[in-house]
């Protein structure tokens, strides 16, 4: 793909980037001569990258946003290529999570988890394809999980709003050809943020958030739809896509026995 880049370096905007492995990625980005647009709700969280990286600081852009406002991510947007340029890559990593065991069945959490995590993904991709088509460039990279392959015990709410986030993606990636514009998933497996501190089970390959931003810092300009991690782990639950239903609900029975 041939990137857009300004005076200052290639531009990247990425959503839930106050913490986790958004965090992580605009630092590695930064690090790289990338001008890197933070973007969360919270603003104060923001403003602390840039002062814990003060070598860093002058390509940390902090620009605050509710992904689940479509209006919000429209001003934010059109902010963003007056004041720092084109945005050349958009990484969608905005999301929630909570487990929700069968005694603790909510629609409220289904509710709040598709607002975030499937809604919010929507309203940054609309943003961005508004801006990218015309001009025939820009790539764009959404958020999902390996939870998206298949459902998984006590993930309900967030294993189908990522599935959804797939979902969208895939049937989008083909419309998009020949647009100049790419679109791309990230799968990530177990990766330790404040939300998987939530997780009463053991969490198999887990990775910190900075090695998740090295997997996608190395793969961000592959032609590639799918980026996955930890690969191994990957590989084990692409398997298990293929196994029919009457094996696959045999073993996640056993992890809700468990």
């Amino acid at each position: 793909m041939t990137a857009a880049t300004t005076e200052g370096g290639r531009v990247a905007l990425i959503t839930g980037a106050s913490a986790g492995i958004g965090e992580a990625l605009a630092i590695r980005l930064a690090r790289d001569g990338w001008q890197v647009v933070v973007s969360a709700r919270r603003e104060a969280a923001l403003q602390a990258i840039g002062e814990a990286h003060p070598d860093i600081a002058g390509r940390l852009h902090p620009y605050p946003l509710d992904v689940t406002d479509p209006a919000a991510c429209e001003q934010v947007f059109d902010a963003v290529e007056a004041e720092v340029g084109e945005i050349d890559t958009l990484i969608l990593n905005a999301g929630d999570y909570d487990p929700m065991p069968l005694d603790h069945f909510d629609p409220a959490v289904f509710r709040r988890l598709a607002e975030v995590n499937y809604l919010g993904t929507v309203n940054g991709v609309g943003a961005a394809l508004a801006r990218m088509r015309p001009r025939g460039r820009g790539q764009i990279l959404v958020t999902a999980s390996l939870s998206a392959y298949r459902g998984l015990p006590q993930a309900a709410p967030y294993g189908a709003s990522k599935a959804a986030v797939l979902n969208m993606a895939e049937s989008l990636r083909p419309a998009l050809e020949g647009t100049g514009v790419t679109l791309r998933v990230i799968n990530p497996g177990f990766v330790k943020t404040r939300l998987t501190e939530k997780n009463r089970f053991h969490m198999p390959q887990l990775i910190s958030a900075e090695r998740a931003a090295e997997y996608i810092h190395d793969e961000i300009d592959d032609a590639g739809f799918e980026i996955v991690f930890p690969k191994r782990f990957g590989y084990t639950l692409k398997l298990l896509r293929l196994l029919p239903y009457k094996l696959y609900f045999a073993l996640t029975r056993r992890m809700v026995q468990s």
